[in-house]
């Protein structure tokens, strides 16, 4: 199995930098830093055109949480500059398989 080190996100905004959202590029995930690196200038050119100002930044995977992460938080503040990280909700779900099915016909 793969492990993902690098993951790249692609915003592009109005030149007002008060409309912004996530771009799709054709490769996202990657093995190393290294080629996350590489790849931002060909993914920027990718969707050239889409926005007025397209910022993009390579993430950091933890191998550990690879599975864990749910979350991309980001912000492009007023001077262009891209914040952004992998998060993890706080979310938790319960359930119990061995509960009984309700029997309608007898309950009222």
């Amino acid at each position: 199995m793969e492990h993902i080190a690098a993951l790249l996100l692609v915003i592009g905004c109005t030149n007002s930098m008060t409309d912004c959202r996530e771009l799709q590029v054709p490769v996202s995930v990657f093995e190393t830093a290294g080629e996350c690196t590489a790849e931002r200038p060909f993914a920027m050119g990718d969707v050239q055109g889409q926005a007025q100002h397209i910022v993009a930044r390579c993430l950091a995977v933890d191998p550990g949480l690879e599975d864990d992460y749910d979350q991309i938080v980001w912000n492009v503040r007023p001077d262009g500059s891209l914040d952004a990280s992998l998060a993890l909700s706080n979310l938790v779900m319960a359930s119990n398989a061995a509960r009984p099915e309700k029997d309608y016909l007898s309950q009222q």
